[in-house]
């Protein structure tokens, strides 16, 4: 769900560019440039295909890889030449030539353990400050024979001190770690996927379905759909709540440009000590039984990942957890209508 509430780091571009409100198109550099997020950095691929022992090498050496190494799903990479040259994402420029990251899931996979891939890109700042709101981007492919089954996993974005959870049935406690990746579901309907805290009754909302076990959150299922046998561009946004207790986390998703989902007054943690630390790339079906396994083995295509970041948390104000104290940095609703004011006289040139 897109929702009704107007960020701050909009005001400019609901003056200057209407595209946003209007469901036209927004390119990744220009989200990110709403959003003040100056850092930005890209993952190289190679020149030429690389079997699976070379692209291991590769990923490895080149891409920043968390402990060195991936942690699952080695043997089912490889960069191949696009499968799809003549089916680019609608709306995102000229097509990208070269290799592309191929992931294979063999028939009877599911879970990270039995196909698919996944590993950790730590991305750093170079002044030694964390982040605290990242933009990813990527484009991601199906082969045009794809079975989406019941769902699985797409890369997202993952940090917090316990580099290894919010994974796999790793709850995330607000001071350990969170993660949020893309997820297809039946049909390719498409969602956000998160391991974050749910409070103030966050799972009586009709956009989230929270897992029983509290380890995953579905967010906004169905608000946009992946398509096979071509190219499909994300970008995903994760803006983190002030760790004041005010749940004023966002997240964000636009799919070939056009914004599909925005939901606000979350929370993703209740400790500064957990930051955004990179790129989780975790992909494969499921679930963790056979009812979510592929029936054929199948392959899915990436490539042109970019990410943009600020150490800067979300500015938008937002409600304070039930129970918790009111803090004395939380934005009162006064506060956000003078700072609109003084926003919008400021873009016409007035001085208040």
């Amino acid at each position: 769900m897109i929702s009704s509430a107007i960020p701050l780091a909009l005001l400019y571009t609901l003056v200057s560019f209407p595209s946003v409100c209007t469901a036209q198109v927004v390119p990744p550099s220009q989200v990110a440039q709403l959003y003040s997020l100056s850092t930005s950095t890209s993952l190289p691929f190679p020149t030429a295909t690389l079997s699976s022992s070379d692209a291991q090498s590769f990923l490895v050496s080149s891409w920043g890889l968390g402990k060195g190494h991936i942690q699952n799903g080695a043997d089912e990479l490889e960069f191949v030449s696009d499968p799809f040259p003549n089916a680019p994402a609608p709306d995102t420029g000229s097509p990208t030539s070269g290799p592309v990251l191929q992931v294979t899931y063999p028939a009877g996979s599911f879970s990270n353990g039995t196909g698919g891939a996944q590993f950790y890109n730590l991305w750093n700042t170079t002044d030694g400050s964390q982040f605290q709101t990242m933009l990813l981007s990527y484009e991601v492919a199906f082969d045009s024979d794809f079975n989406f089954v019941k769902g699985g996993k797409l890369p997202g974005l993952r940090g917090g001190s316990v580099v290894d959870g919010c994974d796999g049935g790793d709850a995330a406690n607000g001071s350990n770690c969170f993660s949020t990746r893309l997820m297809w579901r039946t049909s390719g309907a498409g969602e956000v996927y998160s391991y974050i805290l749910n409070p103030n009754d966050e799972c009586s909302n009709a956009d989230f379905i929270c897992n029983s076990d509290g380890f995953g959150t579905s967010i906004d299922r169905g608000s946009f759909s992946f398509l096979t046998g071509q190219w499909n561009a994300v970008t995903l946004l994760v803006s983190f709540n002030s760790p004041n207790l005010e749940a004023n986390g966002q997240v964000a998703v636009y799919y070939n440009n056009v914004l599909a989902l925005d939901e606000r007054s979350l929370q993703y943690r209740n400790s500064s000590s957990v930051t955004i630390g990179g790129l989780f790339f975790s992909t494969f079906f499921g679930g963790d039984d056979s009812s979510w396994a592929t029936p054929q083995t199948v392959h899915t295509y990436f490539r042109n990942f970019q990410m943009w970041g600020s150490s800067s948390p979300s500015n938008i104000s937002g409600p304070m957890v039930s129970g918790a104290p009111p803090a004395a940095g939380n934005l009162g609703y006064a506060s956000v209508i003078t700072t609109l004011v003084l926003g919008f006289a400021a873009i016409l040139g007035t001085f208040v």
